[in-house]
């Protein structure tokens, strides 16, 4: 006898400002204190974010039931190699939004303010439905103690490490968003090596974690370029965590202001750091592409 075929997966095909995600409910068991289902095996995951055999994105986001008290739901996050990540900015507005349509078609009321938590594999995150398909974000306030990225091989967290690289020195910044990231500062984004300086930093022992390489270009005090490398994707055409790395490690050094618009290939995202000491926040669209069933 055949073995019963298992029920298609259902899925919803979003993105933030180009960067694109399978967005699963792993919920369905989980609803009504029943236990959530199980994550998706690596070898889902390589299938569903195969971009020629597959459904296709960057990565793949599972909404599970909240972690803490006051969160409507909780999420993790997949890259297309499988590998998780502890944070994803743009994925973080996605699931946002996919939690209000959800709650929505179920007949629950909106939250009051529009205001709601989500929790991520870093934390809990404050949440603002901005109206339309923009959501606000508080996205933690960024770390660059050496531990914390991490980044090993120096005594103290600086404003800027050099290594060699060809010969001659290669500096960057360096700071965690709840994952690591590295910033090179350079004159035209547009030109910049991103694959090649990219892969090298995601390889060196000095990130034992791997790491996200942005490259920024300051246009004005309030506005900065940026395109980013991430670790288990490769370039994507925006980086919401990345967004507000790059925007804390220049509003640090003065470069830029404390508010400012950061272009990215597939869209400009708001950044916001108010102090050092408070969450960085950060503001961009979340859209609805298609949904969809995976037969197995």
């Amino acid at each position: 006898m055949a073995p019963a075929a298992q029920p298609p997966l259902r899925f919803s095909k979003m993105h933030g400002a180009g960067n694109d995600f399978v967005v699963l409910d792993l919920r369905g068991r989980g609803r009504d204190g029943a236990v959530d289902a199980p994550p998706p095996t690596p070898a889902l995951c390589r299938a569903l974010t195969d971009r020629h055999t597959g459904i296709g994105c960057d990565q793949l986001l599972t909404v599970e039931s909240p972690r803490s008290a006051g969160a409507l739901a909780s999420y993790r996050i997949w890259n297309s190699d499988a590998s998780s990540a502890r944070q994803c900015g743009n994925g973080a507005r996605c699931v946002a939004a996919w939690v209000l349509r959800d709650r929505a078609q179920r007949g629950l009321p909106p939250p009051e303010g529009g205001r709601f938590a989500l929790d991520s594999p870093s934390g809990t995150h404050a949440v603002d439905a901005l109206g339309g398909d923009r959501f606000r974000i508080a996205m933690g306030v960024p770390e660059f103690a050496l531990d914390a990225i991490p980044l090993v091989g120096f005594e103290n967290a600086q404003d800027g490490y050099v290594l060699e690289f060809g010969g001659r020195p290669l500096r960057f910044g360096a700071v965690s968003m709840g994952n690591p990231h590295a910033l090179i500062e350079v004159p035209e984004a547009a030109t910049a090596p991103v694959a090649l300086l990219g892969a090298y930093l995601q390889g060196h022992r000095m990130f034992p974690e791997s790491v996200n390489v942005g490259f920024a270009e300051v246009v004005a005090r309030d506005r900065i370029k940026l395109r980013v490398f991430e670790r288990g994707v490769g370039e994507t055409l925006a980086c919401g965590s990345g967004a507000c790395a790059a925007a804390a490690i220049l509003m640090r050094r003065d470069r830029i202001d404390r508010d400012v618009d950061v272009v990215l290939p597939g869209g400009v995202l708001r950044i916001v750091w108010p102090d050092d000491a408070s969450p960085i926040a950060m503001a961009g669209p979340a859209a609805f592409v298609f949904e969809g069933e995976w037969w197995r």
